[in-house]
């Protein structure tokens, strides 16, 4: 759902005849470890079916890429959004790491899905991911929203997902719209030769 929230941020901001010179000037601190950890997340994805090790240890660095994802939110708090994508990677954060790192997914909701996600759900198939059962913590706070026709991605989204992409939405809207350097691209009568306003 991140990646659908970027799109479609991204596709509203051109709408709204934005650009992207805000993004080509944004600077974050410890802005490498957020590509690093996708690629963590998803190797692990890809390779915790094939090892029985990664398997079993998925849960413990799907937290720690959690942690480290937060750490690298709080430290850019300051950006727009940032707070709102802080709280939604928090609530998902929350139920995973009270559910042995797994986040849970409400079989009902996941009707929406190819019949094989639910029967590998059930054998534990997906680490990052464990049915909802009456034993689950929280389970309010874990996939438990199905996202289906008219939207084009099936899927089954939290709480914490939304809020997220609220946050991401805000940002990126910034970025293209509202930054200094996006707002002299879009109305270039604001500023003088030189790049001082009038």
């Amino acid at each position: 759902m991140v990646f659908d929230g970027i799109i479609i941020s991204f596709i509203v901001g051109f709408i709204r005849k934005g650009n992207l010179r805000g993004l080509a000037q944004l600077k974050l601190k410890w802005g490498w470890v957020f590509p690093l950890l996708l690629v963590v997340q998803l190797a692990v994805f890809m390779l915790q079916n094939d090892s029985e090790f990664l398997g079993q240890v998925s849960g413990y660095i799907y937290i720690v890429v959690y942690v480290l994802g937060l750490l690298f939110l709080f430290i850019n708090r300051n950006n727009p959004g940032f707070i709102l994508i802080l709280i939604g990677v928090f609530l998902n954060f929350l139920v995973m790491v009270l559910n042995d790192g797994r986040m849970p997914v409400s079989v009902d909701a996941a009707a929406v899905l190819d019949p094989g996600y639910i029967e590998a759900l059930k054998e534990s198939l997906y680490a990052k991911h464990t049915m909802l059962t009456s034993s689950t913590y929280l389970g309010f706070l874990g996939d438990v929203i199905p996202i289906s026709d008219p939207y084009p991605r099936t899927q089954i989204i939290s709480i914490g997902d939304i809020i997220m992409n609220i946050g991401i939405f805000y940002f990126i809207q910034y970025l293209m719209v509202h930054h200094p350097l996006a707002k002299k691209v879009n109305n270039p009568s604001l500023f003088l030769e030189g790049g001082e306003k009038r």
